[in-house]
This record gives structure tokens, sequence and C-alpha cells, in this order.
């Protein structure tokens, strides 16, 4: 018995010693030359970790346990018909037909078990070593399956509103130290955006859209109204009263350059005293007018630059002339170097202050995202409205990626089956369920004995 078993260790080793052999000339390509990429996944399969080689050495060892079974039962068949025939009495009769059944039982479920991964004995028997020829319509019928089961509008609704997203998250979020995570997070993923980005890149576009935003959209219509509003409200009070001032200010400093100014305006013919006199006249008339303007908010000169800003107000909006020329205006300015290069030092500007914030754990920006954080999730956790929300939101997303890329993820499954090479597949599928699959050898050699037993008593006792 031990001889025998140790042949059958010694065949089993070998055959499944050979397939890896193969497999690593047929993996490296002809004449040794390099693999095409499509064997990457092939060698992925073809190889075995330490835990496949246990699982491996677990399979053969219940393949001899079963094996040896098989043997057992042909002794005791062999030894139970030999008294039999010896007159050895009526017992001799139920253990041969016992040990018969269970003979037939082990060989019915090995050719079962082994036409899952190979053909028995080799011979071309219809419908078997199903998992090798069959391997690509198994990973279709499995993608199949995975798409209508799993990946089904209803299944994923189902198991999203099971699990209340909204809730867990909100619950999560009002734990500081995950809002403290998150958002650190957030702010490594900003720094990095900002970081990808190419300010030569981002300032094209922003320029180009801002450009592009004022060409098509009228100015004047909206710059009426403002003006309108403020003159109405007196904000422009305080530019007069400040322009007045400096006015005021600046002819107390320059009194003899507007003197000197009105003096080189005058005809050649006139005589100098005169035109001195003369530039302190208006000199004087010109500090005095600025002087009662500062001084009395209802100055007539105050009252007619109001009525010139709300008629230019209503010019703004209604006037087809005026409006034209604010417009060529707008377009002149726009197209000055001068301007894209504010937009331009306007983008750097504020990428420098963000990326500064977003580095600075104790920077308003952080700190407000932290704020808003705890507070949302503390609202998701007791406001069930907002989980509700939130739960539709997952729930809508799931189920546009199931439903709009199921076609993707079930192909992902067949055409990773359909690149494994079908020995090497065939081989670490068994080394995971083989084990299992040995004992039903062992359980159709132990059923079979029992059911041929009943079977012979039966008979026997209806004989009698």
């Amino acid at each position: 018995m031990c001889g025998i078993t140790e042949r059958v260790e010694r065949m089993e080793r070998t055959r499944t010693e050979r397939p890896d052999e193969v497999g690593g000339a047929a993996a490296g390509g002809a004449g040794g030359q390099p693999a095409r990429p499509g064997a990457m996944t092939n060698r992925a399969m073809a190889t075995f970790s330490p835990a496949d080689e246990e699982k491996r050495r677990g399979v053969r060892r219940m393949k001899l346990t079963a094996t040896g079974l098989l043997l057992f039962v042909a002794l005791v068949y062999a030894l139970a018909e030999w008294a039999a025939h010896a007159g050895a009495g009526a017992w001799a009769g139920y253990v041969s037909a016992a040990a018969e059944a269970g003979m037939v039982g082990a060989l019915a479920d090995w050719f079962a078990v082994t036409a899952l991964f190979r053909r028995p004995l080799g011979l071309p028997i219809p419908h078997t070593a199903i998992i090798p020829t069959k391997k690509d319509q198994l990973g279709v019928s499995l993608g199949e399956f995975v798409g209508e089961n799993f990946l089904s509008e209803d299944v994923v609704r189902q198991r999203l509103r099971a699990v209340g997203i909204g809730s867990r998250l909100g619950a999560w979020l009002a734990v500081p130290e995950h809002a403290d995570r998150v958002t650190a997070e957030l702010s490594a993923a900003l720094r990095g955006a900002l970081t990808v980005l190419r300010d030569s890149d981002v300032q094209a576009v922003v320029g180009e859209a801002i450009t592009r935003r004022a060409g098509v959209q009228e100015i004047a219509p909206g710059i009426g109204k403002m003006l309108e509003k403020v003159v109405a409200d007196g904000g422009h009070r305080r530019a007069v009263d400040l322009v007045v001032a400096r006015a005021h200010d600046w002819l107390v400093l320059h009194g003899d350059s507007v003197m000197d100014a009105v003096q080189g305006g005058a005809p050649g013919w006139t005589p100098r005293f005169v035109d001195r006199k003369v530039g302190e006249r208006v000199y004087k008339e010109l500090l005095r007018f600025v002087t009662e303007m500062r001084d009395m908010p209802a100055h007539p000169a105050r009252g007619a630059l109001d009525r010139f800003l709300t008629d230019f107000a209503s010019d703004l909006q209604s006037d087809t002339d005026t409006r034209a020329r604010v417009e060529r205006l707008k377009s002149e300015v726009l197209g000055r170097g001068e301007v894209q290069d504010l937009i331009a030092s306007a983008w750097t500007a504020v990428r420098s202050m963000i990326v500064s914030a977003a580095e600075d754990e104790r920077s308003e920006l952080r700190l407000r995202v932290r704020a808003s954080l705890l507070s949302l999730g503390a609202r998701m956790a007791s406001d069930r409205k907002i989980q509700g929300k939130v739960d539709s939101w997952v729930e809508g997303a799931a189920v546009y990626v199931v439903t709009t890329y199921r076609r993707e993820i079930t192909s992902l499954i067949t055409d990773t089956v359909a690149g494994w090479d079908a020995e090497h597949t065939t081989r670490k599928i068994e080394a995971h369920i083989g084990r299992d699959l040995q004992f039903i050898r062992i359980n159709g050699t132990v059923v079979g004995s029992l059911a041929g037993l009943l079977i012979y008593t039966v008979s026997r006792m209806l004989g009698a």
C-alpha cells in the first residue's frame, strides 16, 4: 500500500510540474524573444506565491488520500470476493457489494472532478477539461453575471440606501480629527493642482475669457445704472469733497505756477504789469471758487455737477452715441498690453496667496474650511433632509456610473480572463479549490459504499 501511494505521489508531482516548463518557454516567446505585452497577464497567472504553493501541496495530499481510499476499497472488494468464493459466509457478500459500490462512486467522482481541469486519462471525451477549453466563455458568463446581479440600478440603489451614506458621512465629518484630515487632504490637492497648472496657460485662459466676455457684454448701461444709483444716494459727494480739497491745497502751494501760466498766455503787445495783475486776479478768483465749493455743500457748482452726472448716467443707458463711444473706449482699453499684464499679475498674486493659505495650518482659509466641514458634518448627522439629499446625490452618481460604464466594467473581467493562459489558469484555480473538490471523491466513496450496502441488503431481503 505504501509503495503504491509513493508511486502515485511521484506521478502527481511530475504531471503538475511539467506545465511550468512549457509555460515558462511559451512566456518568453519563440527563440528567447521578449514576450508580447499581452503576455504580462499570463506571466502573472503563472506566478505562484508561497500561499499558492502551500495550497497546491494541500491539494496533492488530498488527492493521495482520495486515491488511497479508492485503492483501499478496491483491496477490500478483492478480499471480499475471495472470501465469498472460499465459503466465508453471507457477510462477504455484504462487504463485497459495499466495496464495489464505493469503487464505482469513487471512480465517478474522480471523473467528474478531473473533467473540470483536464481530460481524464488524456482521452478526448466530450465535455471534459471544462475550465481550460471554456475559459473565455466562463469569463463572458462571469462578466454578464456581475453586470446583471451587481451592477444593476436596483441593486446599487438598495445597497447604498441600506448603507446610509449621508448619516455616516456626517457623523464621520463631525469628529474634529476627521475634519482636520479632510482639510489637510483638500489643501494638498489644491496645492498640487495649482503647482501643476502653468501660469502662462492660466493667464492666457483667464485673459481670453475676460476679454471675450467683456467684448460681447455692453458695459455702458450697467455703468449708467450704477452711476445713477450712486448719484441718487449721494455717494459721489465724498469724491467731490476729496477732489476739491486737493485742488485747494494744490492752488495754495502752486500759486506762482498758475499766475505764470496766465501771464504766458497773454498777447505779446500787452504790458507786463497788466499781465501780472490779470494773473493775480485769475488766481484769486480761482482760489475763491475752489474754497467756496469746498466749504459750501449747497454750492451751485456742486448742484451743476450733480445734474451733469445724472444726465450722463441717463445717456449711458439710453443715448446711442454715448453708448457707442463707451464701447469703443472699452475695446481700446482691453486691447492695450498693460491691461493684459494686469490680468497676468493678478492671477500670479491670487495663486501665491492661495498656495500660502493652503500651506499654513492656521490660515483663515483652512480654518474656515475646517469650520465648514464640522458644521456640515453636524448638520448631516442630525438633519434627515440633508441626509436624504446626500444619499440621493450618491445614488444618482453611482447609478450613472454603473449604467453608463457597465459594459466597460464587465469587459475588464472578460478581457482579463481572456488574456490568461488556459493551462496556468487551470492550475491556479485547482490550487485554490482542488482540496475541497477532493472531498467529493472521498464522500463519493463513502456514500457509494453505504448505498451499495443498502441496495444489496434490500435485494437480499426482497429475495428472501
